[in-house]
């Protein structure tokens, strides 16, 4: 079966689906959903693995958030390089950023550990996925001092400037349910700026899940509702949504639109 819309960003191995797990997935891929699971820790990184690798039509991304810097460890970075090299279903190293609305981490922690994980992204030739809040000069500055021009700003709710600069860097957005909010009116006039071909559609979840299912758990099967918001707001239909952003999914990530 070929998939027909991609999660890019869903946490399924978080602990908010530890009742219902193996459900969640099998309605997400009963609808030809498939999904990108980030890790956040080294823990939840190996999470995402062993998910991604007992499960058709899933992927996972390896990385350290940037709440979570200041715990990284000795020997980390090796781990992130050996899950890019050894296990075949991991397809980039995210979710790492910059994060300063929080900063439970230090931001020079913070800035330290971006770079250390973008370089290790750009020596391994695969794209990050990058978390940036109330960050984005540093963000953009250090993703362009490094040099990495494959990568994804998940969870997109900047400024119509951020994404320009992203996109002229090679970057593509991602976005998720913030999308549909009623006071997200800026955030959907970057949908409408944001080429077609540079969009990604995601969850997020447990986090930000959409109109009209704002406050309860999210989940990857509401990654549709996104792509239907998306769709108002280019004024096409939801199936070019679909084809195109799996299209742009592909081409970044290296996945197969294909289940078993």
């Amino acid at each position: 079966m070929k998939l027909r819309v991609i999660d890019s960003h869903g946490h399924l191995q978080d602990e908010d689906f530890q009742p219902d797990r193996e459900q969640v997935y099998d309605r997400t891929i009963k609808e030809g959903v498939g999904l990108i699971v980030p890790g956040y820790t080294m823990e939840s990184s190996a999470k995402a693995v062993a998910f991604a690798e007992s499960h058709p039509g899933t992927w996972a991304l390896v990385g350290i958030h940037p709440h979570d810097s200041k715990d990284k460890k000795p020997g980390d970075l090796e781990q992130l390089r050996a899950w890019v090299t050894e296990q075949p279903k991991v397809v980039g190293i995210g979710e790492i950023g910059l994060d300063y609305h929080y900063n439970n981490s230090p931001p020079e922690v913070q800035r330290t550990v971006f770079r250390e994980q973008l370089e290790l992204a750009e020596e391994l030739q695969v794209p990050a996925a990058v978390h940036t809040r109330e960050a984005e000069e540093d963000t953009w500055a250090i993703i362009r001092e490094v040099g990495i021009t494959r990568g994804v700003i998940h969870c997109f709710t900047g400024s119509a400037d951020f994404a320009q600069q992203m996109l002229e860097l090679g970057w593509y957005i991602s976005f998720s349910g913030a999308i549909t909010f009623k006071s997200a009116h800026a955030l959907r006039q970057v949908v409408e700026a944001v080429p077609l071909d540079r969009i990604l559609v995601e969850t997020d979840s447990p986090y930000l899940s959409p109109v009209p299912w704002r406050g309860q758990r999210n989940e990857p099967l509401r990654v549709i509702r996104v792509a239907e918001v998306v769709a108002a707001q280019k004024n096409c239909l939801t199936q070019q949504v679909f084809e195109q952003t799996v299209s742009n999914t592909i081409r970044l990530f290296s996945v197969t639109p294909e289940i078993g």
